[in-house]
């Protein structure tokens, strides 16, 4: 993508009626399908594990135009019916991607070989990882970024972002473990093999408070590599009593010992966490 497409896009954004212009709606309409296609990404991963992510809102915008872009219309599969202005993906089979029915991904967001999408939903500009499972009923946002050998179990809420175009998605890194019903959202950023507990909730102002030492340190935002994660409650004053506000515990860290799927059984059993 040339920096010129990314400047005709910008313009676009700032006013909308220069997508009456050829040369803008194409711009816009060669972003999407290089999101598609895996060719470009919202949010890029640092060169180094101790980096950070960059999130493109350039893109993000393409997006947001393309939408403006889009018509409403009626998109038939089978026995299913659609009403909607973004189509849904095709010849997954070339791309060697598994999708379960009724399971779903729109147009624009990318899906890595190998990836498995059971009938759950990926949004416009989210991009799943090989050898990745969407499970059953669980669903990733617009813009979202799952890793590698990603495992999001049933009911999975990873929440999505458009808007503000600068604002960081949810990041899920390559080995990481998202129990049942989880609730990731606000760009919180999970490490590479973390594990998530079943019901764990995680936001941009929750707590997360390592719990492993002498003493608690608490992060907001982020969940470092390797960590067991558990929902958990902590106490707050209020004018009508106490009562237990919700975080999220971090009670130990996998095992370098062991690979990542003998690593994940571990976590479980030694600490207790429901997948």
């Amino acid at each position: 993508m040339t920096t010129s497409a990314q400047a005709l896009i910008e313009a676009a954004f700032a006013d909308r009626s220069l997508l009456k212009n050829s040369a803008h709606k194409e711009a816009v309409l060669d972003t999407l399908e290089k999101l598609d296609k895996g060719l470009l990404r919202v949010a890029t991963p640092p060169e180094t594990p101790e980096g950070n992510w960059t999130t493109h809102a350039w893109i993000k915008q393409a997006v947001l135009l393309y939408f403006a872009l889009r018509g409403m219309e009626k998109m038939e599969v089978g026995p299913f019916e659609f009403y909607d202005k973004i189509p849904l993906k095709h010849d997954l089979d070339k791309a060697n991607v598994r999708v379960v029915p009724p399971g779903t991904a729109r147009y624009g967001s990318h899906l890595e070989p190998t990836a498995i999408l059971m009938p759950g939903y990926v949004n416009i500009g989210a991009y799943v990882g090989a050898g990745s499972m969407v499970d059953t009923w669980a669903t990733v946002g617009s813009c979202a970024q799952i890793g590698r050998d990603v495992h999001l179990a049933g009911g999975v809420g990873i929440g999505g972002v458009l808007e503000p175009p600068g604002a960081t998605p949810v990041i899920i890194e390559d080995g990481a473990f998202i129990g049942s019903r989880c609730v990731v959202v606000d760009g919180v950023r999970v490490g590479r093999e973390a594990v998530l507990g079943a019901n764990t909730v995680l936001t941009a102002s929750m707590p997360i408070i390592d719990v492993t030492g002498t003493e608690p340190k608490e992060l907001r935002g982020v969940v470092p590599p390797r960590s067991v994660v558990v929902p958990g409650t902590r106490m707050k004053k209020f004018p009508a009593g106490e009562f237990g506000m919700g975080c999220a515990l971090i009670i130990g860290v996998r095992k370098e010992s062991t690979d990542r799927k003998v690593s994940l059984n571990a976590a479980l059993r030694d600490f207790g966490v429901s997948a």
